[in-house]
């Protein structure tokens, strides 16, 4: 029996990318999985079906990540649609990146909604939600704690936050036996951060590795997490960033 088998998740952007990776892995070690999608209804059809050739029920939703209260909205209805909600992956964001001067107010409240705001309030809906051995994951970032390269100031503002909220959430939801952690990526090969980029050189160089991540290289740690090897790590922040930030 997989650890997480006949469990539901719910995944933030999930669609591309790391999430769509989340999704099918979760699926893949025996879980439903509903999840959010801005923009590629093609694109979250594909993953759907490929979580039910898994043999799992699967839900697409669309919902932006800035509108906080849509995202609460899609939380509840993964609960009345599946029956129940036992792993909560804070996965969708907005990567504003560029000097100071031409990220205002618009931006950083963009930011701060997606990025911030939107976990946050998923975090306190599905806490009403789950029950002892829930887990509530977000993926974060690495240059959270290490930012080598200018213009990530409002991208390295949200994902910071959220090493904070965790730490907190983690106090809070540790008496009802629910799980907090971040999980913070390093160079990971998206569409957002193509491995063949422009930048990518240089980026490749700052790793211990000399290589991106795939989006399953950072799956397979939301797996561990959500799973039973878990269930005594709450509250920190696991770098899969092949040695990045040491």
């Amino acid at each position: 029996m997989n650890e997480i088998e006949g469990k539901v998740a719910f995944v933030t952007g999930g669609s591309r990318g790391i999430g769509a990776a989340s999704v099918r892995a979760l699926a893949a070690h025996g879980a439903d999985v509903v999840f959010t999608y801005r923009d590629n209804a093609d694109a979250a059809a594909d993953v759907v079906e490929q979580v039910k050739a898994l043999g799992q029920r699967a839900l697409a939703m669309r919902v932006d990540a800035v509108d906080g209260d849509a995202v609460v909205a899609a939380v509840d209805e993964t609960v009345a649609a599946f029956g129940r909600l036992d792993i909560l992956v804070n996965n969708a964001a907005v990567f504003r990146l560029g000097p100071i001067e031409e990220l205002g107010a618009t931006a950083l409240d963009e930011t701060l909604a997606a990025n911030v705001r939107a976990p946050y309030l998923a975090s306190r809906a599905a806490a009403r939600h789950l029950g002892a051995g829930g887990r509530i994951i977000t993926i974060g970032s690495n240059v959270a704690t290490r930012t080598i390269f200018p213009g990530f100031t409002l991208y390295t503002l949200g994902k910071a936050a959220v090493v904070g909220m965790t730490k907190g959430l983690a106090r809070d939801l540790g008496p009802r036996g629910i799980t907090v952690n971040v999980i913070q990526p390093g160079p990971t090969d998206t569409d957002l951060n193509p491995a063949d980029g422009p930048n990518a050189d240089g980026i490749r160089a700052n790793t211990a590795l000399g290589r991106f991540a795939t989006p399953d290289d950072i799956a397979a740690t939301v797996v561990h997490l959500a799973g039973a090897s878990g269930r005594y790590i709450t509250g920190t922040t696991i770098d899969v960033d092949g040695g990045f930030n040491i």
